[in-house]
C-alpha cells in the first residue's frame, strides 16, 4: 500500500478543515482528489507530505508512518504545491541541482539525474534560462521536475495545471502520465476533465469530509443520467415516454427530434417501441454522464 491514511483530522481554531477522513491508494494508482475551494484538498495534501502536522489519525507512506519519521517519508514523496514555490534568480539547471543536493545527491549521480530530468520534462531548450523568465507552462514543468529529483515512489501534486492555457494543461496532462507510470499519484484539480483524463479514480471532499470514494467509470455511471438524442422521420405521438419510469425529462428540439433524460440506456427499448409502432427511426445516439455533473451534485450546498 503506498498511501493508507485513518481518521484524519485538522482544525483551525474552531473550524474543523478536515473530518476524520480515510482512504488507501495501492501502488501504481493515479487519483484525482476533487473539492470546492476550502474543502480540505491543500491541507490533507500537506499533512500527507508531512509539512503540516495533523491533530489525530494516521498516515503511512510505504509504510512509514509519517509523524513518527517525517524525514524519512520525505524520501518517498515528491512534492509541487499548489503555489509552485521556485528561485526565480536561478538558472533551471542549477535550481535542479540544488533540490538534488538537498535529497543527499552529489557528483556524476547528481548531473546525470538532472540531466535525464531535463530531457523526461521537456527543459532542454531552457535548462540554461533563468526561471523568472519562463512561462507559466515551463515553470510547472520545473517544479515536476524537482517533485522527481530524488525518484520518489509517491507523487503529491497540488491543482498542477492551475492558470494553464490549453495547450499548456495538454503538454503537463501528458508530461503527467509519461511521469507517473510507476509511481503513485494523488493529484488535486478543479477541472474535472483532467480527471477523466488522467485518472482511474477519484476522491471527492466537501466540508472536510469525504462524499465520494470510487472508479471514475464507476462515478460517472453512477451518478449521472444519460442523455439520449432522437431523430425520427416524422411527427410521432411520444406520450408513453413522457410517463416512462426511467425518463426523468422529455425535451422537444423540433417536431421529429427529442432529448430523453433517462437513468440508464434505454436505446434498446425505444428501438422495440419504435418498430411495434410503426415510427421510423433516423438516428439515436447516446450521451453518458460527465465528471462537471457529478461534481456539482455531490457538492452543491443543499
Amino acid at each position: 500500500m503506498s498511501i493508507f491514511v485513518k481518521d484524519l483530522t485538522k482544525t483551525f481554531g474552531e473550524q474543523i478543515a478536515v473530518n476524520t477522513i480515510s482512504f488507501e491508494i495501492k501502488k501504481g494508482n493515479i487519483v484525482g482528489f476533487l473539492g470546492p475551494n476550502g474543502a480540505g484538498k491543500s491541507t490533507s495534501m500537506k499533512m500527507i507530505t508531512g509539512t503540516l502536522p495533523s491533530d489525530s489519525g494516521q498516515i503511512l507512506v510505504d509504510e512509514i508512518d509519517v509523524s513518527q519519521n517525517p524525514l524519512e517519508v520525505k524520501k518517498h514523496i515528491g512534492y509541487l504545491p499548489e503555489h509552485n514555490p521556485l528561485y526565480l534568480d536561478m538558472y533551471v539547471h542549477e535550481f535542479l541541482r540544488f533540490c538534488g543536493g538537498i535529497y543527499g545527491l552529489s557528483g556524476s549521480e547528481l548531473k546525470n539525474r538532472v540531466a535525464e530530468l531535463v530531457e523526461l520534462c521537456g527543459l532542454t531548450k531552457e535548462q540554461n534560462k533563468q526561471i523568472g523568465t519562463l512561462s507559466k507552462g515551463y515553470r510547472q514543468r520545473v517544479g515536476l521536475a524537482q517533485s522527481l529529483v530524488h525518484d520518489p515512489s509517491v507523487l503529491i501534486l497540488d491543482e498542477p495545471t492551475t492558470g494553464l492555457d490549453p495547450n499548456q494543461i495538454i503538454e503537463i496532462r501528458n508530461l503527467i502520465l509519461s511521469i507517473s507510470k510507476d509511481k503513485t499519484v494523488l493529484l488535486s484539480t478543479h477541472i474535472m476533465q483532467e480527471v477523466q483524463a488522467m485518472c482511474n479514480r477519484a476522491i471527492i471532499i466537501k466540508e472536510g469530509t469525504i462524499v465520494a470514494d470510487q472508479l471514475v467509470n464507476e462515478l460517472t455511471d453512477e451518478k449521472e443520467k444519460f442523455t439520449i438524442k432522437v431523430e425520427l422521420e416524422s411527427e410521432s405521438d411520444l406520450s408513453y415516454w413522457s410517463q416512462h419510469a426511467e425518463v426523468n425529462n422529455l425535451k422537444m428540439i423540433n417536431k421529429v427530434e427529442y432529448l430523453f433524460e433517462t437513468t440508464s440506456d434505454i436505446r434498446k427499448e425505444i428501438f422495440k417501441w419504435a418498430g411495434q409502432n410503426d415510427v421510423e427511426l433516423i438516428g439515436i445516439s447516446l450521451e453518458k454522464g460527465n465528471m462537471e455533473e457529478v461534481f456539482r451534485k455531490l457538492t452543491q450546498n443543499n
